[in-house]
This record gives structure tokens, sequence and C-alpha cells, in this order.
């Protein structure tokens, strides 16, 4: 009798990661790679683009000399983008990649620089994710980015505790929703307690909103219907996984120096 079981959907999340990836990425990857072999299936890799956390793209290298670990990252145009805006339209200021590669060859050899050199992404999320496919590293991989329209429309309406893609300030922000008064506002957190809160005047339509953290797993796989997912460390400790019985929850494997960029050999 035939195995009537729908193939084995293998899914892991990742925030853009540095414009050269963090080797915990690489290692869900690989994990995610090592079970295909094992059940079969397809790859989603689920890249949350739609976060506004700048320091997720903070890349870090070691100096070839002095074996010292410095920090790189990409600038934005202004601090509200900076700050606020989701990380798929972050933009990146014409100077940034000369800036950058005046301080790679600290770190990197010749083929490596120039890989760097052939992204032309504009925006962080974008200039990530074409850096992720040139290394090879999503070959075979289906990619499903939140900041995707169609994703977003397809998802569970969201009422509680979410967030929306908002203008503020002529530029575009993720912020907190918050009912009051018959009216919405949004919030945007600074840090030290200290937030900026604004009325939202305008409609919000589903396919500019995206849940916080809690409700982010519940919210893509009502989509994507993975059966296996890899969890990062802190992943694995704070997703509510009982409540999703039908999903087999790993952890990726280890690696030392976790959060140092992969770069190619």
């Amino acid at each position: 009798m035939p195995n009537s079981y729908p193939p084995p959907v293998i899914a892991l999340g990742q925030q853009p990661n540095g414009f050269f990836p963090k080797r915990y990425l690489v290692s869900k990857l690989e994990t995610a790679r090592n079970l295909q072999k094992e059940i079969g299936g397809k790859i989603i890799f689920f890249y949350h683009d739609s976060d506004s956390d700048y320091r997720e793209t903070i890349t870090v290298l070691k100096d070839k000399n002095t074996q010292s670990e410095f920090r790189l990252n990409f600038t934005q145009e202004n601090k509200i983008q900076k700050n606020f805006s989701p990380l798929y339209l972050k933009r990146i200021p014409e100077n940034w990649k000369a800036e950058i590669l005046k301080q790679l060859p600290r770190a990197l050899e010749e083929n490596q620089i120039k890989l760097f050199s052939s992204i032309g992404a504009k925006n962080t999320a974008d200039f990530c994710l074409e850096m992720y496919k040139k290394l090879g590293l999503l070959e075979g991989v289906e990619i499903i980015r939140s900041s995707n329209q169609d994703f977003r429309q397809k998802a569970p309406n969201l009422t509680n505790d979410y967030y929306a893609d908002v203008k503020y300030e002529n530029e575009i922000v993720r912020a907190k929703v918050l009912a009051k008064d018959n009216k919405k506002f949004g919030l945007l957190h600074h840090g030290g307690g200290k937030n900026t809160e604004f009325e939202i005047s305008e409609e919000i339509p589903k396919n500019q909103i995206t849940p916080g953290r809690d409700e982010r797993f519940g919210w893509m796989n009502s989509v994507i219907k993975s059966t296996h997912y890899i969890c990062g460390n802190s992943e694995f400790e704070y997703l509510k996984k009982e409540k999703f019985p039908e999903v087999k929850f790993l952890k990726r494997d280890q690696v030392e120096d976790e959060s140092l960029a992969w770069l190619p050999s």
C-alpha cells in the first residue's frame, strides 16, 4: 500500500544575519541539509526581513594579523531608518560599500573581497540575501520572506501584540500597534525605557502587519506547514513547542565562535 503521508517540510528562520553570515546561520542550514539526507522532503528558509533591529546585521570578522575581532555593519540614510525601519527598507547610502572595502583587507582574502564587491543590492535585507545566494548557502532551498505581501495575506489575522509597517516622519517604520480610545497608535522603542508614541491615522491593511516574537512561529507555520523546524539555541528555549504537536523541533548543530562571520575558502 503506498505511503499517503505528505513529504517532510524542514524549515528554519533567521533575520538578515550580516553581509557575511554568522556561523550559527550556516549551522542551521547544514543541520537542515543533514536531516533532509535522512528523511527527504524540502527545506524552507524563512527570512525574517521585517525585523527592524540593525544589530542583527553586524558582521564580526577577525584581523588576520592580530586575531582580534572587529565589527562592521551597514549604515543608513538617517536615524529613523537605522532604528525603526524594517530591514527590507533600510536603504544603503552610496558611499557605504567604499568605506567597508577599505577595512576588509584586514580580515579577507582577495577572492572574498571580490565577492563582496559584486553585491549590488540597495537595502540591507536584499544585500545579505544576495550574498548568501552567491555563497551557495541557499542552493536547493526555498526562500520565503516575511516582507512578502502575498505571504502576509495568506497568514492569519493578528489582533494582539502585532506590529505594522507604517509612515512616520517621512519614513516607513515597524511600530508596535496599540489601541486606545477607539484610535490606533504606533509605539517605537528607543531602549532604556524611552518610547515614542504617535497616532496612526490611516487604515492598516493586512499586508502591512507582522507579529511579535512570541507569535511569529505560529504565524509563519500556518502558511509553510513545516513538519520539522531547526531552532537556534535561544529560539529552542522560548518557543512554545507544546502548542505545535505536529512539528518536530530540533536544535541546530553546535559550532565554535558561532557569532563570527562564516567565510568561503
